[in-house]
């Protein structure tokens, strides 16, 4: 342990630590900075400048018109677009339409009904943080929702209307959604 570089271990000498560049406002030198909400590029005389920028150059998607489509709301032309969501295609007659389409337009044949409500189906759906889940297509109404694939086939203790596929260490499962129900079938 003895023969370790203290000279690898400073600060002031790191790569990664330090910007060679000038701030574009007020001249002095731009350092790496740490927030909650990740790294920035910062100017040194902080609270006489208040520069920054991000760490990390996103490039943006532009807009780019699909020639020939047509938006079933408005009628005008739909376009490639790029949102925090990702890219999705949208009216060009933005602000007055907003209609979107979803990347997977098409149905799926075995649709199932939703054991809460019974008028809506359970859809698949993407949180804000990218994990799917699964929920009733009516929404506002209904809130029923799990977080596994769900299965059309009832509960055969409890007779609810679905189950959920749970994959373990042991392997794929069946399990009954209701937390008072405790029951669970290997596949």
């Amino acid at each position: 342990m003895s023969k370790i570089d203290d000279q690898l271990f400073s600060s002031h000498e790191h790569a990664l630590e330090k910007e060679y560049e000038l701030c574009p406002k007020c001249g002095c030198e731009l350092s790496v900075r740490h927030s909650k909400h990740g790294g920035f590029i910062g100017c040194n005389s902080y609270p006489v400048c208040d520069y920054t920028r991000p760490l990390v150059q996103h490039e943006s998607i532009e807009t780019q018109v699909i020639p020939g489509s047509e938006c079933p709301e408005c009628g005008h032309e739909l376009a490639v677009k790029s949102g925090r969501f990702g890219i999705f295609i949208g009216c060009t007659n933005y602000p007055d339409c907003k209609h979107i389409e979803k990347h997977d337009q098409e149905e799926p044949e075995d649709q199932i009904a939703c054991p809460s409500c019974t008028t809506g189906k359970i859809e698949q759906r993407t949180n804000r943080f990218g994990k799917n889940f699964y929920a009733c297509s009516g929404y506002p109404k209904c809130k029923f929702l799990v977080n596994y694939p769900p299965v059309a086939e009832a509960c055969p203790e409890c007779d609810f209307g679905i189950l959920v596929e749970r994959k373990g260490a042991a392997g794929s499962r069946l399990e009954c959604p209701k937390k008072a129900c405790k029951y669970k079938r290997t596949i």
